[in-house]
């Protein structure tokens, strides 16, 4: 019923700290996730068998600390700056999982399964505190925080399901045809009316692990263990090298970040100041993001 004072004001939504951390999902964001695992396998096993245990683990976990402190300490998604993130998580995750399997004897078939509760327990947790596991809403601390756990546990549970199929009579090859054919089912059902956006990204987010692991796998190991062996070394310096060729395109073509991303860096907040423009609002481009 209206009174003489009118319609009472709806609450006002929280206005957002800024644009999301995360890159636009594109064809560029794929190549370079499938390549950062790869490269991760091949540089982690490279470090193992050239240095050892203890200084392999010891530069995987400098690489993951720096990398990730720099990635927190940043305030907006800086295209080089995440993708030395994603790269620190390959080469720990794939000593995550390793390490359980090769110095505590524990097999492939305890640890993917573990790391498989392990994942499932940080999506639980992140959706019952967020109410959404959209990677297009990683704007606030928390989120965040959130997400990069579920980046460090989906390198390790993938490590660990690539190792197993491999060693479990498919070999790297087949292991890497087996994922491929995985991975491409969310991208079929993408063109689907109905289906649920976050599911499809985090099956495929996961499975792009075991699939770029195989592969480097088959590129590194020898002839006699059913690979091509062009070395653990080359293989990690060709991975490096390609990514370093990804993100500089991305960089430069700007095709990683939206609208609200561009808006927030300084040469695009000095040049609306100049000609008197406002930029963007951080609820404009990505309003609906929560519910994706």
């Amino acid at each position: 019923m209206t009174t003489g004072q009118g319609r009472q004001p709806e609450l006002a939504e929280p206005v957002r700290p800024g644009p999301s951390k995360v890159p636009q999902i594109t064809a560029a964001f794929w190549i370079t996730k499938v390549l950062s695992t790869g490269q991760g396998e091949a540089t982690a096993d490279w470090l193992y068998q050239r240095h050892g245990a203890v200084v392999a683990g010891a530069a995987g976990t400098l690489l993951l600390a720096v990398s990730l402190i720099l990635q927190f300490s940043v305030r907006r998604y800086m295209t080089w700056v995440y993708w030395l993130a994603v790269t620190g998580v390959s080469v720990f995750g794939t000593m995550a999982a390793d390490g359980l399997h090769i110095k505590l004897h524990i097999p492939y078939t305890v640890t993917a399964p573990l790391f498989m509760v392990i994942v499932a327990a940080v999506f639980v947790v992140w959706y019952f505190t967020e109410k959404t596991l959209s990677i297009h809403s990683i704007y606030t601390f928390r989120r965040e925080l959130f997400y990069w756990c579920a980046v460090v546990a989906t390198f390790a549970l993938g490590t660990a399901l690539g190792d197993l199929t491999a060693t479990q009579g498919l070999g790297y090859f087949s292991s890497g045809l087996l994922f491929l054919g995985l991975i491409a089912v969310p991208a079929i059902l993408a063109w689907k009316p109905g289906i649920n956006a976050v599911l499809a990204f985090w099956w495929a987010y996961v499975l792009t692990r075991p699939l770029g692991a195989s592969f480097a796998d088959w590129f590194g190991v020898g002839k006699y263990l059913g690979g091509l062996g062009f070395g653990r070394g080359p293989v990690a310096l060709g991975g490096t090298l390609a990514i370093l060729g990804m993100v500089t395109y991305m960089w430069v073509s700007k095709i990683d970040r939206g609208p609200e991303q561009l808006a927030a860096e300084p040469r695009h907040r000095a040049g609306h100041r100049a000609t008197g423009q406002v930029p963007p609002s951080g609820r404009s481009a990505q309003q609906s993001a929560d519910h994706l």
